[in-house]
């Protein structure tokens, strides 16, 4: 049976998504690109030896697909790197886990034989293509029926964080701890080196620019609730307010790619693979909570690779709020010193498009620098979904 395996995995450093962050510049067509580019040369594909049009097709992962993001951005980006004409790309929408969902359809393309080499990519621009400008004014995206079947109406993230926080009872000062915690390992990695090899330097910009190596339960103690409404907290009294933009994830620009192939095909060609992709699952979960689906996605993709948690070396799940993966770790029992040991989202940044995929990219680099061989990643996404993946290093 053919198996995927990814041979380079590369991600820019994650900006602000402000005006004055240090991405804010860059279209992100040229975001994607430049990761493209980086990715192909840190494989060492030269042209004068593989052909780059052996590349059967580029995923992307993008979750606004509206003005600079719009018209399949996954191929203006190819065309922009300089690939072949004739590579062909496509964009997908799985919402926060759009990249990871590229990883899934790139590796399970391969393993079925319809690809040989296929790049997993990711992209979003939140300062530049603002989260939500998709939806247009005095538009309804979920008609009729989903408000037939939930008559006193969805809620925003926001608000899906606090209910995970009070049906779990979490305290400020465990969901702002998490988070100083998240700070405190991103700023460590960056001190040690170990983001080097995976960050593609762009426009001046070196390192993740929300990580707060100065973080304190103190200064996050200080911030107001971020989502707090009047008309939640009467139809929701159990929840006490305490998700702030210090225990959330912010606002990004950023992209990250991996080039996956099989092992025949990888040996083939001269390269060498760093991780094999073991296990993949994805499952639907209450949209009101929405961003809970990450525990029976755990659940779901240990079972189909016959292993246990146990037998996890290390985990990604995505940082999109604290209680989420406060609630993932009360439910599956995992040890949190092996959970997002590079730190997470809450302080690298979550570009939406692109986080997958560097994730993916983190947890590859990871698992080779510690000598570890699975690494399990997960991501909460709205409307009530989650995918999970088990990575192998070889």
């Amino acid at each position: 049976m053919r198996d995927a395996v990814i041979v380079e995995a590369v991600r820019t450093p994650v900006g602000k998504g402000k005006p004055n962050g240090s991405l804010a510049q860059v279209h992100p067509v040229e975001l994607l690109s430049h990761t493209l580019r980086s990715l192909v040369e840190r494989t060492g594909i030269d042209p004068a030896v593989i052909d780059p049009a052996l590349i059967d097709d580029v995923i992307g992962g993008t979750v606004t697909q509206v003005g600079e993001q719009a018209v399949n951005i996954t191929r203006q980006a190819v065309l922009s790197a300089g690939f072949p004409e004739s590579v062909p790309a496509t964009t997908v929408d799985r919402q926060c886990g759009s990249s990871q969902q590229a990883v899934h359809f790139a590796a399970q393309g391969v393993i079925s034989g319809a690809y040989d080499m296929v790049v997993a990519c990711g992209v979003e621009s939140m300062g530049r293509v603002p989260m939500g400008s998709s939806v247009l004014p005095g538009t309804d995206p979920f008609g009729p029926g989903v408000a037939g079947r939930y008559p006193e109406g969805l809620v925003p993230q926001g608000i899906s964080a606090e209910l995970i926080a009070a049906k779990w009872s979490m305290t400020r000062d465990q969901l702002d701890a998490f988070a100083v915690s998240s700070h405190l390992k991103a700023a460590a990695a960056w001190d040690a080196g170990l983001f080097d090899a995976q960050v593609a330097p762009l426009a001046g910009a070196t390192r993740d620019e929300c990580v707060r190596p100065g973080s304190t339960p103190e200064i996050l103690a200080g911030l107001k609730p971020a989502f707090y409404d009047a008309t939640y907290a009467e139809r929701f009294p159990q929840i006490e307010w305490n998700i702030t933009a210090g225990n959330s994830s912010p606002i990004n620009d950023g992209a990250s790619a991996v080039l996956i192939t099989s092992s025949e095909t990888a040996a083939r060609l001269g390269l060498r693979p760093l991780a094999r992709l073991h296990s993949f699952a994805v499952t639907g979960s209450d949209p009101l909570l929405m961003l809970t689906g990450v525990i029976p996605a755990t659940e779901k993709v240990l079972r189909r690779a016959s292993l246990t948690l146990d037998d996890i070396d290390l985990f990604e799940v995505n940082e999109a709020f604290s209680s989420v993966v406060l609630a993932w770790q009360q439910e599956t029992g995992a040890d949190l010193a092996k959970v997002n040991v590079h730190g997470g989202a809450i302080a690298i940044g979550h570009p939406l498009g692109a986080s997958g995929t560097r994730l993916t990219t983190t947890l590859v680099h990871a698992l080779r620098d510690r000598g570890a061989r699975y690494g399990l990643q997960t991501m909460c996404e709205a409307g009530g979904l989650a995918n999970a993946i088990i990575i192998e290093a070889v």
